[in-house]
């Protein structure tokens, strides 16, 4: 059955607002039977600055955090990446996080939950280039929440009723474009037609 990592909650700061929307995330996907979902918490595996010394996309991973990592995200068919929006980006925490690996995010699908003043917007638009540069498909759905009407004075999450729908929405998306690149993951080539001239 196709894994769905729900990452990654892509804050570690504390009084963060990704784990809630990650567990709430998880829920609705609990109630579907297309996938096995898990909730991965970039916090707990407590990953430094980048400190490898061979790029990642030579695979020659050295260190036990890495490796730890590695196993975890390699482990997923596809993954929901949430993330906050700081200063037009992503996290630095999740940026980092994903420059540890490489081949382990390739020809996989990658969907996104954001949140923020303009519902983390700017975030996912700087994912989009990250996990294409990674050979990842991204899905056009889209989970933006808004901490003006999403939230309760700023902090606490209480999702609008049409936000259960964009979840489900986005999680089609990433489960068939999950199944639909396990041939490219598997290693096999389609067959190209013949020249009929």
């Amino acid at each position: 059955m196709t894994r769905i990592g729900i990452i990654i909650i892509g804050s570690t700061r504390p009084g963060r607002n990704g784990e809630t929307v990650a567990r709430w995330v998880h829920e609705i996907a609990a109630q579907r039977d297309d996938a096995q979902y898990e909730l991965v918490d970039i916090k707990e595996f407590n990953l430094p600055h980048l400190d490898e010394m061979a790029p990642p996309s030579l695979g020659q991973y050295t260190q036990p955090h890495t490796l730890r990592w590695a196993e975890k995200i390699a482990s997923f068919d596809g993954y929901v990446f949430v993330t906050p929006e700081y200063n037009h980006s992503t996290s630095g925490a999740l940026k980092n996080a994903i420059d540890f690996l490489y081949a382990e995010w390739n020809n996989k699908a990658a969907g996104f939950v954001s949140y923020g003043s303009v519902g983390g917007a700017r975030a996912v638009e700087h994912l989009r280039l990250v996990v294409a540069e990674l050979q990842m498909a991204d899905v056009r759905a889209q989970v933006a929440l808004s901490l003006f009407t999403d939230f309760e004075n700023f902090s606490v999450f209480k999702p609008s009723e049409h936000q259960v729908g964009a979840v489900n929405t986005m999680l089609d998306q990433l489960v068939a474009w999950s199944g639909a690149l396990a041939t490219l993951r598997s290693g096999t080539t389609m067959a190209t037609p013949q020249s009929h001239a």
